[in-house]
């Protein structure tokens, strides 16, 4: 029996090779899965990887209304062409385009992830206009599938949908943890050693990770305030950093970058493909973040048996539970962030207690294969109707 054509769109490529890593290569025995994003030799690369068709999209993380009718048009002749039983959107700029798209072209099951709302952080009129973006999106939409309670429940404070419109697809998160790939028994202590050595930090040091953009919105101006702070009192800690600088979108502070540039024991190595070995060779995550969806970065560092101080968001306070895993801050409060940080460094029976839990807590509730296999159902049920 011919398979039927799903359609998949982020705003770039990233998203589709971090955020849903293997679960097109997996949906696809099932359905004809197409790709679609933005930056057209990255994507192309990831359909190849995946075993995929794809069709390239200008799509733009900024507010650009020229841009984005011009994409609504070219997305709406391909689904009109390609005739698809789905499709799916995931970030918000791909929401609009995509399920606006998908309504003119009367694609019968149109569906949205909402893996992160970057509207909780703007004010005034901007809010206001990504407010009215964010309900049109649901609008056009036939389910939309917050990745996190607490996502539901803002979602439905805002009134941006009815209940009826929504649900979480098994326990949360987009994309689950490979538990067998992110395990901390694939580094041994020589590989930790080696690694450690090579980017110059000491043995004997406690040290922290940060994996994600280098953004105001993760927090990142509290935790190099922190860190710094701690550093003053503490001479055995370092701050290693895994990410890109985001300045056109969502910059630093001056003096923010400035330390991480000048600070001795701050480590910034930039965009890794492969996050797994500086997991091995950390102590702890911390992840101060203003807003999330479900973050992959702390169930990835849990995977990797590290225990977490993360804000109490949602997402982030539906993986870690306070005492158990990890530490739960306000966000936004570099003292309490300070605190938490010095507790971990210092008090090793907590730490122990905490980093026992870690990975034990992910891989009993977030399985990859437990939500892909979620998500397949709900789409065969659709394709039923």
């Amino acid at each position: 029996m011919q398979r039927k054509k799903l359609v998949r769109i982020t705003t770039v490529p990233l998203s589709l090779e971090k955020l849903l890593e293997g679960q097109l290569s997996y949906i696809s025995t099932y359905f004809e899965a197409i790709a679609i994003s933005s930056e057209e030799e990255r994507l192309k690369v990831f359909a190849q990887k995946e075993g995929l068709r794809y069709f390239p999209l200008n799509l733009t993380r900024k507010i650009t209304p020229l841009k984005d009718i011009i994409a609504v048009i070219k997305l709406y002749k391909f689904l009109k062409k390609e005739k698809p039983a789905i499709v799916h959107t995931h970030t918000p700029k791909a929401g609009i385009v995509g399920m606006m798209a998908a309504w003119l072209a009367g694609i019968p099951n149109r569906l949205h992830t909402v893996a992160g709302l970057p509207l909780m952080e703007a004010k005034g009129f901007k809010r206001k206009l990504l407010n009215s973006v964010e309900k049109l999106t649901y609008r056009f939409a036939t389910r939309v599938y917050p990745n996190s309670k607490g996502l539901y429940d803002f979602i439905i404070a805002e009134k941006f949908t009815t209940p009826s419109k929504l649900s979480i697809i098994g326990k949360g998160s987009s994309n689950g943890i490979d538990t067998t790939y992110f395990n901390p028994l694939h580094y041994s202590e020589n590989d930790k050693t080696t690694l450690r050595n090579e980017l110059k930090i000491p043995k004997n040091h406690f040290l922290y990770i940060f994996v994600g953009r280098l953004v105001k919105d993760k927090g990142i101006n509290e935790l190099i305030t922190a860190f710094s702070k701690l550093a003053e009192t503490n001479d055995r800690v370092s701050l290693l950093l895994v990410g890109p600088f985001e300045n056109d979108l969502d910059p630093l502070k001056n003096e923010t970058i400035r330390t991480i540039e000048d600070h001795s024991s701050i480590y910034p190595v930039g965009y890794q493909n492969d996050v797994r070995p500086y997991f091995a060779i950390a102590d702890a995550l911390v992840f101060p973040s203003y807003r999330e969806g479900f973050p992959n970065v702390v169930m990835q560092a849990g995977a990797m048996g590290l225990p977490s101080i993360v804000t109490d968001i949602n997402g982030c306070n539906e993986i870690i539970q306070q005492g158990i895993n990890g530490l739960i801050i306000p966000p936004k409060n570099e003292e309490a962030l300070l605190e938490s940080m010095q507790k971990l460094a210092t008090n090793q029976k907590l730490y122990n207690e905490l980093m026992s839990s870690s990975r034990q807590v992910i891989v009993e509730n977030y399985n990859r294969k437990e939500v892909w296999e979620a998500l397949l159902k709900e789409y065969r049920k659709m394709c039923k109707k």
